[in-house]
């Protein structure tokens, strides 16, 4: 992915609903395992879950914290 397009993909990610990066991820998970892929194109879909596990995470994080201080 160049530059433009992560930029892109992150800024979907901070404001996609839990159910959009579901079926993002079930995307991604099809074209791994379609076998079509070039290996940048693999590369491409590795950082893709590699971001939206980061927002995952981070989103649980901060529920944790919220939910600790009675947000």
């Amino acid at each position: 992915m160049d530059k433009e397009a992560i930029k892109a993909f992150i800024d979907w990610l901070e404001i996609a609903d839990i159910g959009a990066i579901h079926a993002r991820i079930e995307e991604i998970r099809k074209l791994e395992e379609s076998g079509r892929l070039s290996d940048s194109g693999l590369a491409d879909l590795r950082l893709a879950r590699r971001l939206i596990d980061e927002e995952l995470i981070s989103r649980l994080d901060l529920a944790q914290v919220k939910a600790r201080h009675g947000e």
